[in-house]
């Protein structure tokens, strides 16, 4: 094979990727607001966060902090990775007062670093890390244009997301709607630049958990019987260390809140 015809059949190969990356990406119009209600922009730091008010004005106000993780993040946060903790703080501080705060995962930690004024805590499975360490290289390959979009794509595949939701919960019969609302999410315009500071650990706290989630308001940690990374003894350690509540959810793993959400309401 001479030169010219490898080089032809390589930007061959390069375009059909990069046509198939754009034929992925959906539109921003068909992503419906994922609580069902219309949604406010919080305007941080030059920044937009859309976030879902609900409920009657007159009652206590109860904040709500999903996790971190491919379907679950915006473009925007790759550029205040550092400054979270801040945001969460600014947030909590102008919209909401004196919050039930409920926080799942690694947004946890940010909750608990940024010391927000809280009459309650409810921590679903927190953690400060995903995978040790922080890998540079992993993080600039998932940011490249064409095979980064690539790679991304085949780790937010339908395939991909029913596995991680059957690893973190759902075991039993996984929602497709929720399959399908999580591929249009991670298929947004840039969506892939925050999952690729998460998977390569540049989103994880730099903090003892224990010791950041030590506040004066009543906590409950809340964690699934089935889950494993962090297992629920975890869960039991922080629960003593901290003499907050322990709720374990049977038949239930990372995501109790999601999976058991009648009995996760009645414990609010």
């Amino acid at each position: 094979m001479n030169a010219k015809r490898l080089l032809g059949g390589t930007a061959a190969t390069l375009g059909a990727v990069a046509v198939g990356n754009a034929a992925l990406r959906a539109d921003p119009d068909d992503l419906e607001p994922p609580l069902g209600r219309p949604v406010e922009t919080y305007r941080w730091r030059g920044f937009d966060v859309v976030y879902t008010e609900a409920g009657d004005p007159d009652d206590p106000d109860l904040l709500l902090l999903h996790g971190i993780n491919a379907a679950g993040s915006s473009h925007e946060f790759r550029y205040v990775v550092d400054a979270l903790e801040a945001f969460v703080d600014d947030f909590a501080g102008e919209l909401v007062t004196e919050p039930t705060v409920v926080a799942s995962s690694l947004s946890a930690a940010y909750v608990a670093a940024a010391d927000v004024d809280a009459a309650e805590y409810v921590f679903v499975c927190p953690t400060a890390s995903t995978v040790p360490g922080r890998r540079t290289w992993l993080r600039s390959l998932l940011r490249s244009p064409v095979a980064g979009e690539a790679l991304y794509n085949l780790l937010t595949s339908k395939p991909s997301i029913r596995y991680f939701l059957a690893d973190h919960g759902f075991a039993g019969a996984i929602p497709e709607e929720w399959v399908d609302y999580d591929w249009r999410t991670a298929h947004q315009e840039g969506a892939r630049f925050a999952p690729a500071s998460f998977v390569a650990g540049f989103l994880d706290v730099d903090v003892d958990l224990g010791a950041a989630l030590d506040v004066t308001a009543p906590t409950t940690i809340v964690w699934g019987r089935a889950a494993e990374l962090p297992p629920v003894e975890t869960g039991r350690d922080l629960a003593e260390r901290l003499d907050a509540e322990l709720v374990v959810f049977e038949d239930a793993d990372l995501l109790p809140h999601a999976e058991h959400p009648d009995q996760f309401v009645d414990l609010l």
